[in-house]
């Protein structure tokens, strides 16, 4: 702490335009999706690479030769970090590797949090937060410790994030700051149709593949099942069903479009409000909602009333960032009542006439979710940076994600694959209780070795005893998630002129959607979103869109290697 006091002074400049930053910074839970290719991903570590040992190169630190301790920080308002060694997999790793992490938590405002521990000059150790320009304000303060000169010896980093995706991570001045979360090298991700399979059945199984297929189902739905919701898009306030259904409408088209309020028109981005695509899925919707087709608390419920309506049954067709969250939980319970019943889910439908193949539910990115960063607070980063380099491995990965060995895995197979138990199969309701006990410490997951492992394994079973979310992101989801790396870190610094003026934009983007949503007819759809093209151009869009479009041609260079 004695360093970060006296360097406050130097930064004095610096920090206040931290603070300015973070008064708008409230966060949230971004799991994953809407954010999300000029070059294939790199390749995966190989089955060898991922068996051999982590091993400490030189003076490197081993992790578990001595206690190490360190503060953490979530700089979301959604966010507290569970007790640390109150679950069986931390306690493991709080025993044996000799490792406690004491928590600081928001406090529901994580801007207000932060500004008063910058002011303060008492940054915790270790800050998780989005990427981009909250980090970037950091790392220019002099906050922040590169990694730069830890990476050669503690490999998980390089070997598992990959040289492609390291660059995309670099500041401008050329250095490493940030550990990233759920990073990957292959498509992965939920978004897609979760369908409750006893209504489908009733209806005679018919095929769902075209949007026109789509809307006859839920009609049909609601004339057979009156009390029954035929279509929910999830949190339809942030998106959710409604991005899923955007790319229904424009082949190779992705849902990061609209969550970047942005369209690529040749080497441009262009308007979301003029989007033909856009606009003709919006009117899709509106006339899903206004014949009470989809679920009318679309805009203003919770996360808890969607899973209470997938738990018990009550809607026929779900859509959303990741339903099958909740769908697997949702399979379980109804099927206790009903073997037969339960969810299964669907290729995205598409336009009639449109490939099948190049119809994109959602999205991923290289760099996955958010970053963890080390702050010059801490004590020992070097330390800190050798567990989070270990917890991102292979056997930090088995222990955090799957608890200690010996319950549900013991050993691992010639890949460095855990090997999963009778038990994993036998009793998912625990097994499910002690991997979700473990999701709010997930802060640098290594997304290619769970999935790997999980699938490796799943295919080995049959399908009845297959992994609900495992079985369906396999057969459908990570087929249909499109890459979307060229679109991060596209959005201004919230003090900067485009900020401010994307700020705007958001305002009146959720404003024309809730409209366009309500609309009375396909022609008052198109009205509310002219509308909010010229509300847009007044605040200053066309400027925002060449701000986003410099950063987008700066990411694809970076991914081409230039």
């Amino acid at each position: 702490m004695k360093r970060r006091r006296n360097t406050l002074g130097v930064v004095s400049a610096a920090v206040l335009a931290v603070t300015v930053l973070l008064t708008g910074c409230s966060g949230s839970n971004g799991g994953g999706t809407s954010n999300q290719p000029s070059e294939a991903p790199s390749a995966s570590p190989s089955a060898a690479a991922s068996a051999a040992p982590t091993e400490a190169a030189g003076d490197s630190f081993v992790l578990g030769s001595e206690p190490i301790e360190f503060s953490f920080y979530g700089h979301y308002d959604w966010y507290t970090m569970p007790e640390w060694g109150a679950d069986e997999a931390s306690k493991w790793i709080k025993e044996n590797k000799k490792v406690n992490i004491t928590a600081i938590n928001s406090g529901g405002n994580a801007a207000q949090k932060l500004n008063t521990m910058i002011a303060s000059g008492k940054l915790p150790d270790v800050i998780w937060l989005d990427r981009g320009a909250d980090v970037e304000k950091l790392r220019a303060a002099g906050m922040l410790v590169p990694f730069d000169d830890y990476l050669d010896k503690y490999p998980n980093y390089k070997q598992w994030v990959g040289e492609s995706s390291i660059n995309m991570l670099r500041s401008s001045d050329g250095k490493i700051y940030q550990f990233p979360n759920w990073y990957t090298s292959q498509p992965n991700g939920n978004a897609g149709y979760l369908v409750n399979k006893k209504y489908y059945k009733e209806l005679g199984s018919p095929v769902i593949e075209t949007t026109d297929d789509f809307y006859n189902y839920l009609k049909a739905v609601k004339e057979k099942f009156p009390d029954v919701i035929p279509f929910d898009p999830d949190l339809a306030v942030d998106g959710q069903g409604l991005d899923v259904l955007y790319g229904a409408f424009g082949e190779d088209y992705s849902p990061a479009y609209v969550a970047q309020r942005a369209v690529p028109q040749g080497d441009k981005l262009t308007s979301i409000f003029l989007d033909p695509v856009f606009r003709e899925s919006m009117q899709f919707n509106s006339r899903l909602f206004r014949e009470k087709l989809m679920s009318q608390d679309a805009l203003t419920q919770t996360k808890d009333q969607v899973k209470e309506k997938a738990y018990t049954g009550r809607v026929a067709v779900f859509a959303g960032a990741s339903p099958t969250e909740y769908g697997a939980v949702g399979d379980i319970e109804l099927k206790k009542k009903d073997p037969e019943s339960g969810y299964m889910m669907i290729w995205p439908v598409h336009k009639p006439g449109q490939d099948k193949n190049k119809t994109w539910a959602g999205t991923y990115t290289q760099l996955g979710w958010n970053v963890a960063v080390i702050t010059k607070s801490a004590k020992d980063p070097e330390k800190i940076f050798a567990f989070l380099d270990w917890l991102t491995g292979p056997e930090g990965t088995r222990y955090l994600f799957w608890g200690p060995e010996g319950i549900y895995w013991d050993g691992t197979d010639e890949s460095g694959a855990p090997k999963f138990t009778e038990k994993y199969v036998t009793d998912p309701e625990g097994r499910n209780k002690m991997m979700d006990a473990t999701v709010n410490l997930q802060w640098v997951g290594n997304t290619v070795y769970i999935d790997q492992a999980k699938a490796k394994f799943e295919s080995t079973l049959p399908e009845e005893q297959r992994n609900f979310e495992t079985l369906w992101q396999s057969s459908i989801t990570w087929k249909t998630q499109k890459n979307a790396t060229e679109f991060i870190n596209l959005s201004p610094p919230p003090d900067s002129e485009e900020g401010i003026i994307q700020q705007a934009l958001e305002e009146i983007f959720d404003e024309a959607r809730a409209k366009a949503l309500y609309a009375k007819s396909d022609e008052e759809v198109l009205q509310v979103l002219d509308q909010a093209e010229k509300d847009a151009q007044a605040v200053g869009y066309s400027k925002l869109l060449e701000y986003k479009t410099k950063k987008w041609q700066e990411n694809l260079a970076s991914l081409n290697g230039q």
